[in-house]
């Protein structure tokens, strides 16, 4: 243990002077260390000596046979190792590090709060989702002397993960968006999604940070109870209280401290570029952490306002004939309802859904998927299109249209092309959703 804890400490004095990191030889950086991961299908350790030939400074391996000279730094095993540096890393820095995990909406959050934070800080967040036992490590990383906070995403599918990415990022303050149906097949159930999403509670409350908790979920309430957290909510007695004002289709909504004596009804609307009901919480959780610290009012406004949605994630995409509610990057039940329930509230003519597969749903696939269709049935939705093996299958209990894969529904979307129609399209990430939108 000494001995690798040296090796790590010795490869830590060569990132201090080569401050990046690779994984991939078809992205090299001058000078970066290239950490040689292995994978079901790929072995890094046979491009380690082209990733130094490509200008990499170091090659952290750990098989033998590769290593050729100095260049080649040998350790048991590089993902330990990797995650080990950043861990290292991470015990030099003096900054706040905020965590958040959930079921839905975590990278909205992510993106939200480093919008408001980044107002007043130089702040890091979590690039994309690079959210996992890799992706953790290389978000502490990418952390310099020059940021004054970081924000990392952690994302899970199966139970004792967060707890990990925990030990490696050792956060001081922690939030869970909610906790629902998602990647149900890795966790065992539902049950196991609670258990899973609660471990970053846990050690937030171990450590003795404090946890920004959302007041409206009574899950998280029980959840965090007895635990040193700031509280947000459209109810009384929160911490930081919010009012939904509308979507239609952007979400508008007003907030304050309870510490402001102003009456909420006499606060600013803040107009946001987000879509859905759902977002509201996402929305008021920035607006909560940035007050807490000490972002002005007005610059919580600015960044929450300023931000725009991208990646298929609750963009509004205005096309030659349509009106998009593109939210194709991620789909689980919990986030399809909310979707759903959101866009029959809406006030548009001529609606329709396109939906694709919610994908990790093991044994509870079959009933998800028909509680899905159903829900569409209640809300009077009847202009619908389904993608995907579970929904072709759902589709035929109410006649539904459908189709197995994207390829198949974008070539009848091609051939019946859809004019004057305001579209939420959704589904797993899988299923490639995102193609269809090329013939709306």
């Amino acid at each position: 243990m000494k001995a690798e804890q040296s090796k790590i400490e010795e490869l830590y004095k060569h990132f201090k002077n080569h401050p990046l990191v690779c994984t991939d030889t078809r992205d090299i950086k001058k000078d970066a260390i290239f950490f040689a991961l292995k994978g079901d299908n790929f072995n890094a350790n046979k491009f380690a000596e082209h990733a130094l030939n490509s200008g990499c400074s170091l090659a952290v391996i750990d098989e033998a046979e590769y290593k050729k000279d100095e260049r080649f730094f040998l350790v048991n095993d590089v993902l330990t190792a990797l995650q080990a540096l950043a861990n290292y890393h991470r015990k030099q820095l003096h900054i706040p590090v905020i965590s958040i995990t959930g079921s839905n909406g975590k990278t909205t959050s992510k993106e939200l709060l480093n919008a408001v934070l980044s107002q007043k800080y130089d702040v890091l967040a979590t690039k994309g989702n690079l959210n996992n036992h890799i992706g953790v490590p290389l978000t502490l990383l990418s952390i310099t002397k020059d940021h004054e906070m970081a924000i990392v995403e952690m994302g899970a599918n199966h139970q004792g993960e967060i707890e990990m990415l925990c030990g490696i990022a050792e956060p001081d303050y922690g939030m869970i968006t909610n906790i629902g149906k998602a990647h149900l097949e890795g966790f065992g159930g539902y049950e196991g999604v609670i258990k899973a999403k609660s471990e970053l509670y846990k050690y937030i409350h171990k450590k003795g940070g404090k946890l920004f908790v959302n007041a409206d979920n009574p899950l998280l309430q029980e959840l965090s109870a007895g635990m040193n957290k700031i509280t947000f909510g459209s109810s009384d007695g929160v911490d930081f209280m919010g009012v939904f004002v509308e979507s239609n289709p952007f979400v508008k909504l007003r907030f304050k401290a309870h510490n402001d004596d102003q009456p909420l009804d006499n606060k600013p609307v803040v107009a946001t570029q987000l879509v859905g009901n759902y977002n509201f919480e996402n929305i008021l959780a920035a607006a909560c952490i940035g007050n807490y610290f000490r972002v002005s009012e007005k610059q919580i406004e600015h960044g929450l306002e300023g931000y725009v949605p991208s990646n298929n994630r609750s963009q509004v995409m205005k096309t030659a004939n349509n009106l998009l509610l593109l939210d194709a990057y991620n789909a689980n039940p919990s986030s399809m309802n909310a979707a759903i329930e959101n866009f029959a509230k809406m006030d548009q003519s001529n609606k329709m859904v396109i939906l694709g597969d919610m994908l990790e749903l093991g044994v509870e696939s079959e009933k998800e998927h028909n509680a899905v269709v159903e829900l569409l049935s209640k809300r009077g939705i009847k202009n619908a299109l389904l993608v995907g093996p579970y929904f072709q299958k759902a589709a035929k209990l109410t006649g539904a249209m459908s189709f197995s894969s994207s390829d198949e529904a974008l070539d009848y979307l091609r051939a019946n092309q859809v004019k004057d129609a305001t579209i939420l399209v959704k589904g797993s990430r899988g299923i490639k959703l995102e193609k269809v939108v090329d013939a709306l």
